[in-house]
């Protein structure tokens, strides 16, 4: 949809972000970019597991155009940030993003308070930060997720690490897996899949490995394992928005529209904003789209 469509008035963003780093309470840092244009509203983007900062370079770019600031981070042990072996429990990390904010706020006083928003285990961090941390932020945004309760899928943790372990990528060709992320998502703009590319390093030899080891990754799994975001709903009173996606309306697609009913009965102040048909990494495929809904959340006040 082109922008006219949407009623904003548009500046066009021709440059990339800045690179910066942010230290946390352990001594290690975290990879930042920055996108600024000193108006609007401050907004902090976190990505999924195994991801990183620059699938959101898509929605960044918007977002941007549409008059706020923009900084994405890439979360301990993913992309260009430090690697621990330890810290990867949702409270954790839900901690490290509240040190992201001091930081920030510390460095720039416009951006007191900004939203949050966070894609899968992003979306459950964000929920964990908004009941931890809650006079840090105006609202949090949870992209298909937030609602992540892997402990009812499996109840054994052993389950859960044998089905949702990744598939091994390690010596593959970098071209390889771009064929195949272009093959998949078809409708995705060379900017998403790129953001996808940046997942992984690319070797000297032209063959990759992810940024996220296989034992930093089962260890963030089972935080994730651990958590339940339903538990938090009724604690929780800063506004939260969700943006979850749908291809069909299965069993699990069934469930999760269940699970949002819950969280808006509970929650002091939700929204729901469906993307169907979508993918996962619904803010990659529609960068564009969800950029607007982001904005229009913050124009109509759901934010204030």
């Amino acid at each position: 949809m082109p922008f006219a469509a949407f009623g904003a008035t548009l500046k066009p963003v021709t440059t990339g972000p800045t690179e910066f780093r942010i230290p946390l309470r352990d001594n290690i840092t975290l990879r930042a970019l920055e996108w600024s244009t000193g108006a609007g509203t401050p907004i902090l983007l976190v990505h999924g597991l195994a991801s990183n900062a620059r699938l959101w370079d898509g929605p960044a770019r918007h977002l941007v155009a549409l008059g706020h600031s923009v900084i994405a981070i890439d979360l301990r042990g993913h992309g260009h940030s430090d690697k621990t072996d330890h810290g990867y429990a949702m409270a954790d990390i839900a901690d490290d993003v509240a040190d992201v904010l001091h930081f920030l706020t510390e460095r720039d006083q416009a951006f007191i308070r900004p939203l949050v928003i966070g894609q899968s285990w992003g979306g459950n961090i964000v929920i964990e930060l908004a009941h931890r941390h809650a006079n840090l932020v105006r609202g949090v945004v949870a992209v298909d997720g937030g609602t992540i309760e892997l402990g009812a899928a499996f109840p054994e943790w052993n389950d859960c690490a044998e089905v949702m372990s990744p598939p091994p990528l390690i010596g593959m060709k970098a071209e390889r897996l771009r064929s195949y992320i272009r093959t998949a998502h078809p409708d995705w703009s060379e900017e998403g899949i790129d953001g996808q590319m940046h997942n992984m390093e690319i070797l000297g030899d032209g063959t990759i490995r992810p940024w996220l080891t296989l034992d930093r990754h089962l260890m963030v799994l089972h935080g994730l394992w651990e958590h339940t975001p339903s538990s938090l709903w009724s604690s929780i009173q800063v506004p939260v928005m969700f943006t979850p996606a749908a291809k069909t309306n299965d069993d699990f697609t069934q469930r999760k529209r269940e699970q949002l009913r819950i969280a808006e009965a509970s929650l002091a102040q939700a929204r729901v904003e469906w993307f169907e048909p979508a993918d996962h990494d619904l803010h990659a495929q529609f960068p564009e789209r969800f950029a607007h809904v982001i904005h229009d959340a913050i124009t109509s006040e759901f934010f204030a």
